[in-house]
């Protein structure tokens, strides 16, 4: 079969091809309690185009998923989202989404394989459902920082209030962001290198 004249790809894009310079590569996952902006983040910072595996909500998660607070969302992530991006010409991470639904945690034993740290996304019109995810990590001993996703409407707490709700030691960072937009998404994860960096340090200092 002659292909010369075919429409299918030759093969990657070129913006997505992984730069020649690329030493280093670092696995950040990034997780939340459902519809707190996950996909967004990946999506809006990811210099390749994300891989995700979104499906429309059924009626079969009625009484199984709690939307409160996000009646209107009608896709759901049910396995990850997956992106790149590229800190400086050296360093490069891969950024994994990982579900919200309680029911599809069963995943993220597979997700947090190898990862070197994660961002924590927060709404704080539905902060309870992060208390799970945060244990999680705690549990795992997965260094995180916590990235504040900004809702209209949402209630704007002080960071120590928040703090303080979440049970978090002085040293985890804790910022506002918004998930929709590249250079908010991408200062989050320049938070959480720089955090890892400062615990690494710290832990050879002792």
């Amino acid at each position: 079969m002659d292909f010369r004249n075919s429409d299918a790809p030759a093969g990657p894009r070129e913006a997505d091809i992984l730069p020649q310079t690329a030493a280093a590569a670092v696995k950040v996952v990034i997780v939340g309690g459902f519809g707190v902006g996950k996909t967004t983040m990946v999506g809006a910072v990811s210099e390749i185009k994300p891989l995700t595996t979104e499906e429309t909500m059924t009626k079969a998660g009625i009484g199984v998923d709690d939307t409160r607070g996000v009646a209107r969302k009608t896709t759901t992530t049910v396995a990850m989202d997956f992106g790149r991006i590229s800190i400086n010409e050296e360093l490069v991470l891969y950024l994994f989404g990982t579900p919200g639904q309680e029911r599809f945690w069963f995943l993220w034993r597979g997700l947090f394989e190898g990862a070197l740290g994660a961002v924590v996304l927060l709404d704080t019109r539905r902060l309870e459902i992060s208390f799970d995810v945060i244990g999680r990590l705690e549990e795992r001993g997965v260094p995180f920082v916590v990235a504040v996703n900004s809702f209209p409407g949402a209630p704007d707490h002080p960071v120590e209030e928040l703090r303080a709700a979440l049970d978090l030691p002085a040293a985890v960072p804790i910022l506002v962001c918004d998930a929709r937009r590249r250079d908010s998404s991408r200062d989050v994860l320049l938070t959480l290198m720089r955090y890892l960096y400062s615990q690494a340090a710290t832990q050879e200092a002792m």
